[in-house]
């Protein structure tokens, strides 16, 4: 079994900002298979189960806010015995310039809350993680640009860019992680004719 979660902030303010595009790409994931989200109130999530390239696997999308994440994951993870290899955050990345992805599997939190408090809970980094470009002008304070709307031509960048880390989580399921980076860690939607 994987678990897939995508982080965000719920709410419909926060909805199509750079901080909540981890929900964005576990929302495609279910609306093409299909499904549902269900409300599990124990785990401070929504969930979902779906068949990802044969696999058994749920989709998490944590409603604690970004910040106390590893209060819903590290429940889960739990109650399922799940490995922590077997667990797939998909995350945005202000480091990452605006359409780029990056696979990584461990490491540290590279200063992104959330993931900080899902490392503390889970006692440990070493579960995959889709990074999402959402780029960050120099001098631009953080939290606004996080939690501001894209604009237009940064919106159309992202939809391209969702679509893509759909396909690396596919990818990591079905090739594992190490094929996964191969195949996607050179993905750029604001270059089109970069290595892909």
């Amino acid at each position: 079994m994987k678990i897939v979660a995508g982080l965000g902030n719920p709410g419909a303010e926060y909805a199509s900002t750079p901080h909540s595009v981890g929900f964005e790409v576990v929302d495609a994931i279910a609306s093409t298979a299909g499904v549902e989200w269900a409300e599990k109130k124990q785990y401070k999530c929504l969930w979902t189960r779906v068949s990802i390239a044969g696999e058994d696997s749920i989709l998490v999308k944590p409603q604690t806010y970004m910040n106390l994440s590893g209060e819903s994951l590290s429940s889960i993870v739990r109650y399922h015995n799940v490995q922590l290899s077997d667990l797939i955050v998909v995350q945005d990345d202000i480091d990452l310039s605006l359409g780029r992805l990056r696979i990584r599997t461990g490491g540290s939190c590279g200063g992104h809350n959330g993931i900080r408090n899902i490392i503390e809970r889970l006692g440990a980094g070493n579960f995959v993680r889709v990074k999402i470009g959402v780029g960050k002008k120099k001098g631009e304070n953080v939290i606004s640009h996080v939690l501001g709307k894209f604009d237009p031509p940064s919106r159309a960048i992202m939809d391209i860019t969702v679509a893509a880390a759909v396909k690396a989580v596919v990818a990591i399921v079905r090739d594992g992680p190490q094929k996964a980076m191969n195949l996607f860690n050179g993905f750029d939607a604001a270059n089109p004719q970069s290595d892909q």
